[in-house]
């Protein structure tokens, strides 16, 4: 295993297309939900624990080396919104190009195949993990970062947030990334261990969804989710 790998995964530079979603923040923003560093970190509490938790749980469970086809139909039935469900490919598909070229191998290859147009991005993480030489715990730190640092960066630019302030909600998320990437990692051994797809979480964010639906009909956004 090369941490250092992990750090080229969990770069925000790495080509894997998360610059350009938002992780839900444009609607709740628009909506007055969140207006500053406080409720910035409100709304990226509420998702590390909903949905942060579910993606983490899937790519440790990829990482672990379950069958990333029935992980891809464990994250469709986690994802009620036909906007989140297409961002998820969307980023799945770019970020498989990335892995592709990265740490090329067969697993990956298989799931290209698999799903053309994009498998989940959890699970796609999941398997790069996989092919980098990094364990279901990696997996599921890249997952639950990515869940509260896209939000940030973006609130960052949506409201001109001072970026220490931005960190500095990061920071104080901290010990609650380890507690919910210490679960994914629990619940993923389960997976595998003969519990199954269904044992996953599915820790809802209704808010994320219908803010979803509402964002994908905008005729002008910054970010594409």
């Amino acid at each position: 295993m090369s941490r250092a790998a992990l750090l080229v995964l969990a770069d925000g530079r790495f080509p894997a297309g998360g610059h350009a979603h938002s992780g839900g923040a444009e609607a709740a923003v628009k909506a007055g939900r969140v207006t500053g560093a406080a409720s910035l970190e409100e709304f990226c509490r509420g998702r590390l624990h909903t949905t942060g938790l579910v993606s983490a749980s899937l790519a440790a469970a990829a990482a672990l080396g379950v069958d990333p086809v029935a992980l891809d139909g464990a994250a469709d039935a986690r994802t009620p919104s036909p906007a989140l469900r297409v961002a998820a490919r969307k980023l799945g598909r770019q970020l498989m190009r990335a892995a592709r070229a990265t740490w090329p191998s067969a697993e990956l290859e298989a799931l290209a195949g698999e799903f053309p147009k994009g498998a989940h991005q959890p699970v796609v993480l999941g398997l790069t993990a996989r092919a980098a030489g990094l364990g279901p715990k990696d997996a599921a730190y890249c997952s639950v970062y990515e869940s509260v640092s896209g939000p940030a960066t973006a609130v960052v630019r949506l409201l001109s947030l001072d970026p220490f302030d931005a960190t500095g909600v990061l920071a104080r998320l901290a010990p609650e990334l380890d507690r919910v990437a210490d679960r994914a990692v629990e619940v993923a051994r389960g997976v595998e261990s003969g519990d199954g797809v269904d044992a996953l979480p599915a820790a809802s964010a209704p808010m994320l969804e219908v803010g979803a639906e509402w964002h994908a009909g905008w005729a002008m956004r910054l970010f594409a989710s």
